[in-house]
């Protein structure tokens, strides 16, 4: 591999891409939306604090739909077993242990883009 590919290669690593996914009137304060962008399933969250956050919509337990969770501050509830998710990190509280996909979210003239 030449130089020039090895370059090409690291731009196509760090480029991201924004895709509007909603405005933020269309998200209700502390309820989540499935959006899903290509083969990525994502839960959008609006906190309380006014806030967005995107997580994987997958819990790492048994795979429960994380939009349809509890939201409390920076964190989910699974639906389907109550684990407890950081939306800021991805990851499950302990006793629990595992984690999901961060998305970066950005606000721009209200409307709501994920970082891909």
């Amino acid at each position: 591999m030449d130089l020039g590919e090895t370059i090409m290669e690291k731009t196509l690593q760090t480029l991201q891409i924004r895709i509007k996914v909603s405005t933020v009137d269309e998200v209700p304060v502390n309820l989540g939306k499935t959006v899903r962008i290509g083969s990525h399933d994502i839960a959008l969250f609006h906190l309380a604090s006014g806030k967005f956050r995107a997580i994987e919509n997958r819990c790492p337990h048994k795979g429960g739909v994380l939009a349809e969770g509890m939201v409390s501050g920076e964190h989910v509830f699974c639906p389907m077993h109550d684990w407890k998710i950081s939306m800021e990190d991805g990851n499950v509280q302990k006793p629990d242990h595992g984690c999901v996909k961060t998305y970066k979210v950005e606000v721009e003239n209200e409307d709501v883009y994920i970082v891909l």
